[in-house]
């Protein structure tokens, strides 16, 4: 914390001063899971830093019953007068006199609500085998909702130390963030009494607790920490790979930072309402049942991924985010986007033959379709309000953070960036960071302006295009950048640190060179005799920037394709695709280059084209007859050699969810009507048990397949599958199956089902925003959202609420767009007002493709 009194006194509506700092907490909670009221008592440890009359905590939807507080060497004590300021989220703390600086203890006396919003201390709810409803009541903390659970100093930087009492009823059991010191049976009331340990010193919104019914694996030791897992009843069997990969990822952590885990136990929960994927609570993680439940066996490659990729993430947090912690939710983005990061390196070292860094460019293409808006935000920004914190849990923040990270690896030295990481993490463990300190890590260890280069990308929107040509000597490169649009914008002076990596081809040999382009134009020799054949910048793929080659250069890629690797590939198409979506290349153009990749056996690329498809097939809905004949065309020679199983039982993850891939865009946007008749062969077969098992990716694209040619006969048939689904990513295939009927009738069943509680409010955004992305769903999906909007904002968790709003980037009709277009502007969202005017303008950006394209009409 600063020690300049000016800082010590300034205090702002939605901030704690910190004159005086938390030591230490001891909490008693006596959770009631059927009045859903949680009775409380704390003591906090005060270092008081100079006299007061008053303390300022957090306190949300929280009774204060008492309050005392006892300071001095004769242990002196106070009652308290509490003032409640619910529009700031705190409580006032007075005493009538002066309380010395010094140690003192703020006892207090409260009541907290198990709310059904996700958030805070709230309450989800399992069936049993026998059919009785179970509660559970677990905690969701960050950003800011501790304070919805006890008062507190809900702040980032107020870090303490943590001392859990639970009392729950004797047929549930209680798991938080340390080990149970002891566990009794209060005589007189006869519920179970677990005391944990004290944790070390860290952030309110990594403390957890969870009470229910739960199965519980046996601990794997990994390097002296147990580690397990526990699952609502009846589904302990769906266990196994989370804790393969579980045990994996902190093992491999614990060696590349070079620092231990800082618990001293590792749980992971999965419960059955949560409104994220996971939260990485110290030795406590708590995720959706699809995030950590899983059968290999049945599950898709994609989804396998995901799994894999959370618990990862989670567990890299316990370094970077719970060890080492920003001061304030403007440095979130680094905590997110590091994990992120992390992940994937984890997953890399655990299945190398999955490829993460490759798979990773669809969610970079994905970061990159936000930034490239005139509404997107800098990585990092300034947050005062609690709804700006929760704002910044977005694409920019995980996916373009990760990606701009990844460039810096690649630029430095995978290494060197080590090096500088680890440095970061020892020097500041248990403490509070700025970005800053991190980039200042890595440039002792790199000797590369590292703040200069990273402040560039973090501090601004957007990102650049760099535009390339040959010197017409065809030695040297001609370099330009300007920020990458997708809508017209009048330019204005931005530039990037792009640290750029080379590649380029003469007669005699392979030049390999690193570039940092600082300025507008650079004229980079390549310190060759010879001509230049081809050049590929942004070699290997990393970086996050686009590259508009000039024609000629472009033409002789385009021969030499095969000799590039994966992502540079996939950059290709990705890059060309969007300076096709903001008008600068003709979409002809762009098809006629797509099919240079007829043969190609890599799922990444063909992932950029068949997004691209599918996003032409959505646009242009009502007159795909021509785009649907060029698909079958272009998928011709990958469906031939694919076919629907594996010729023989060494094919590799990522070839079979490529199949999948080819099979669900030639049943949809090719409409290949033999594909189809197939596709239903083989599904009666699969529920009759007859034949050969259908892959997992193979029977995720049929039942999507049959749901956008089925019926009412096919819907009650999914409708029932969603409900009996034996696995999470089984259940989650057939209820978003049923946002992609076609038929009106049946998709307003869906959209009842996310109001009367057959859908979880967890899923219910998404399936939302499925429906409205259905080109066939569009009226019923906008229509519905206008008429449920109030009842939508209570009923679904606030924190996504966007998810929902995405889908109005599928409503590309000028008559429907002017009625969002309208509502939004009367129906401000301050749960994610940012990330819904990225969604309006990214059907702007569709309105414009589809005006200047007029149809879609392949050569």
């Amino acid at each position: 914390m600063p020690n300049e009194q000016a800082t010590l006194e300034k205090e702002s509506p939605y901030r704690l001063p910190n004159f005086a700092l938390p030591v230490s907490y001891d909490i008693r909670l006596a959770p009631d899971l059927e009045t859903f009221k949680c009775p409380g008592s704390e003591v906090i440890e005060l270092d008081i830093r100079r006299p007061t009359d008053h303390i300022l905590l957090n306190a949300l939807e929280l009774e204060i019953d008492s309050a005392e507080i006892s300071f001095g060497a004769n242990n002196e004590k106070i009652k308290a007068e509490v003032h409640l300021e619910p529009e700031t989220d705190r409580a006032k703390f007075t005493f009538g006199r002066t309380i010395p600086a010094g140690k003192a203890h703020l006892e207090i006396k409260f009541s907290a609500t198990i709310n059904d919003k996700l958030r805070g201390f709230y309450r989800s709810s399992q069936t049993l085998p026998s059919g009785e409803k179970s509660w559970i009541a677990l905690t969701q903390f960050e950003a800011t909702d501790a304070r919805r659970a006890f008062p507190c100093f809900d702040e980032p930087a107020f870090k303490a130390t943590f001392k859990l009492t639970m009392e729950v009823a004797p047929e549930l059991t209680a798991i938080s963030n340390t080990k149970v010191e002891s566990q009794s049976v209060d005589a007189k009331t006869g519920k179970k009494v677990f005391s944990f340990g004290r944790t070390m010193k860290m952030a309110t919104y990594i403390v957890a607790f969870v009470v229910g019914r739960f199965e519980e694996t046996k601990a794997v030791d990994v390097d002296g920490i147990p580690f397990k897992i526990y699952a609502p009843i009846g589904k302990l069997a769906l266990t196994p790979f989370s804790l393969e990969i579980g045990a994996s990822a902190l093992a491999f952590f614990n060696k590349y930072y070079g620092i231990k885990y800082p618990g001293d136990k590792m749980d992971m929960i999965a419960v059955p309402d949560f409104a994220f994927g996971a939260m990485e609570n110290l030795g406590c993680v708590i995720y959706r049942e699809n995030a950590l439940l899983v059968d290999p066996l049945k599950a898709s490659q994609s989804e396998k991924e995901r799994v894999a990729d959370v618990v990862a993430h989670e567990l890299a947090h316990m370094w970077f985010g719970n060890l080492t912690t920003m001061k304030w939710w403007n440095g979130i983005w680094l905590n997110e986007a590091f994990a992120t990061f992390m992940a994937l390196v984890a997953v890399e070292a655990w299945k190398p033959e999955w490829k993460r860094f490759e798979t990773f460019g669809v969610s970079r293409a994905m970061a990159f379709a936000t930034d490239g808006l005139k509404a997107t935000r800098a990585i990092e920004f300034p947050v005062s309000k609690p709804e700006e914190a929760n704002g910044m849990f977005d694409i920019l923040t995980y996916e373009k953070g990760a990606s701009v990270l990844r460039m810096l690896e690649q630029y430095i030295g995978a290494d060197t960036f080590k090096a500088g990481v680890n440095a970061y993490l020892n020097k500041h463990k248990f403490s509070n960071t700025e970005t800053d300190d991190l980039w200042e890590s890595l440039a002792a260890a790199s000797s590369e302006p590292v703040e200069d280069i990273m402040n560039s990308w973090i501090f601004q929107e957007g990102h650049p295009l760099v535009a390339v040509e040959l010197s017409a000597d065809k030695k040297t490169l001609m370099l330009k950048q300007e920020r990458f649009y997708y809508l017209p914008e009048s330019p204005k002076e931005q530039l990037f640190q792009i640290p750029l990596l080379l590649r380029a081809k003469t007669a005699k040999t392979v030049i390999e060179k690193k570039v940092l382009l600082k300025t507008k134009e650079m004229k980079v020799p390549l310190d060759s005799h010879d001509e230049i054949e081809w050049v590929v910048v942004n070699a290997g793929g990393h970086g996050f920037y686009r590259v508009a080659y000039s024609q000629a250069l472009l033409k002789t890629l385009s021969g030499i394709l095969p000799s590039l690797t994966v992502l540079e590939r996939f950059n290709l198409v990705s890059d060309l695709w969007a300076l096709t979506v903001n008008g600068t290349v003709k979409l002809t153009q762009f098809l006629d280059f797509v099919k240079l990749f007829k043969n190609e056996q890599d799922k990444n690329v063909w992932a950029v084209i068949l997004s691209a498809l599918q996003y032409l097939d959505r646009v242009f809905y009502l007159d795909t007859k021509k785009l649907a004949a060029y698909t079958r065309d272009l998928l011709a020679p990958s469906f031939q050699r694919l076919g629907w199983s594996a010729s023989d039982s060494s094919e590799d993850a990522l070839t079979k969810q490529l199949r999948g891939s080819v099979i669900l865009t030639l049943g949809t946007v090719g409409q290949d009507q033999a594909v189809i008749d197939q596709a239903k062969d083989l599904y009666g077969k699969h529920l009759a048990g007859e034949g050969q098992a259908l892959e997992p990716d193979v029977l995720g694209a049929i039942i999507s397949i049959l749901a956008f040619v089925g019926d009412e006969k096919r819907y009650n048939e999914f409708e029932k599958a969603f409900a009996t689904a034996p696995s999470p990513q089984e259940q989650e295939r057939y209820m978003y199956a049923l946002a992609a009927f076609k038929e009106e009738s049946l998709l307003k069943r869906t959209l009842a089902k996310t109001l009367n509680g057959e859908i979880r409010s967890q899923s219910a955004p998404f399936v939302v925003r499925g429906v409205m992305l259905n080109p066939w769903g569009r009226a019923v999906g906008w229509q519905f959202v206008q008429d449920n909007w109030e009842k939508a904002r209570t009923v679904f968790p606030s924190q996504i609420i966007t998810r929902m709003i995405e889908g109005i980037t599928g409503l590309v009709d000028a008559k429907m767009a002017a009625e969002v277009f309208a509502f939004f502007a009367e129906h401000p969202v301050n749960e994610g007002q940012k990330t819904t005017d990225q969604h309006l303008e990214k059907l702007k950006v569709a309105l414009a493709f589809m005006e200047r394209e007029q149809r879609c009409e392949p050569s």
